[in-house]
Parts: C-alpha cells; sequence; structure tokens
C-alpha cells in the first residue's frame, strides 16, 4: 500500500536538519556539544596545566595568585602555605639537594577518571632534578567552570 495521510506525508518528508553554526575561521565546521570522549580530553589539558603550573609556584617561578581562579580557596591556601615553608627552608639551610626541588618539573602523564557527572579525579606524575612524584587532584564542575577542589602533592 503506498498512500499515506497527510500527516505521514509531513512526517516522513520533514527534514531535521537544522543549519549549524560555524567556528570562526573553520566554514563547514560544525559547533557541538561536548561529548564524553571531548569533556575527558578537557578534564585531562586542564589538570595537566593546573599540575604544571602548581610545581612551578612549589619552585618559586609562578606567583600562587595565578592559580586562584582554577583552585577553590582551600587548595590555594594550602599550596601557597606549601611554597612558604619551601622558602623559608631554603633561605634557612642552602644544601644544593633542597635547592634542586622541583626545579624543571615536567609532567610526564595524566590520568583522568569520572567519578560522578561533573566530578573528576586526576593522577599525574611529575619529574623533577631531584625525583619523580605522583600527584593528586579532583576537579568538579561549577556554573560551567572546572575548579580543583582537592590538590595533593606527593
Amino acid at each position: 500500500m503506498t498512500a499515506v495521510t497527510p500527516i505521514r506525508a509531513a512526517l516522513v518528508t520533514e527534514t531535521h536538519t537544522e543549519p549549524h553554526r560555524q567556528l570562526p575561521g573553520r566554514p563547514g565546521a560544525p559547533l557541538r556539544p561536548l561529548g564524553p570522549a571531548d569533556e575527558n580530553a578537557e578534564v585531562r589539558a586542564i589538570a595537566r596545566s593546573t599540575v604544571q603550573a602548581a610545581m612551578e609556584v612549589l619552585a618559586g617561578i609562578r606567583p600562587v595568585q595565578q592559580l586562584a581562579r582554577r583552585l577553590d580557596p582551600r587548595c590555594l591556601a594550602a599550596l601557597q602555605h606549601r611554597a612558604s615553608l619551601i622558602r623559608r627552608e631554603l633561605a634557612r639551610s642552602p644544601s644544593p639537594a633542597l635547592a634542586r626541588l622541583h626545579q624543571n618539573s615536567l609532567v610526564r602523564s595524566v590520568r583522568v577518571c569520572e567519578v560522578a557527572p561533573g566530578i573528576y579525579e586526576a593522577s599525574a606524575v611529575v619529574v623533577d632534578d631531584v625525583r619523580a612524584r605522583a600527584v593528586a587532584v579532583r576537579l568538579e564542575r561549577s556554573k560551567q567552570v572546572w575548579r580543583v577542589t582537592e590538590l595533593v602533592v606527593g
């Protein structure tokens, strides 16, 4: 039977293609919401850059205030306290091994895991002049912004 009622004909012939918004400078590339793989990559990149910046704060080459937008106030205070303890110990006993602590830090790898919707935990391996260390990070999305709520440097 090839007869189709007018309602069905409208449903069958209707196309659901909406015009896509275009990225500036990239014609033909439509914008789409972030999927799980994209969000995973975004969180991994944020964790990597945050860990690198935190290690630079501990090395004394970056001011802790640059992380104020990324870290919650408690994590920021803890990082600032640890950095000041390192500076005080360096001023008290100028040992060569202590002076190289946290110098030339490089984030080797980052692994992320979604523990709940909008909450990720990440682990990073950081290598510096003296040793390798682990860093644990917890990121939570609040108001479309990722915030670090836990930062533990081993």
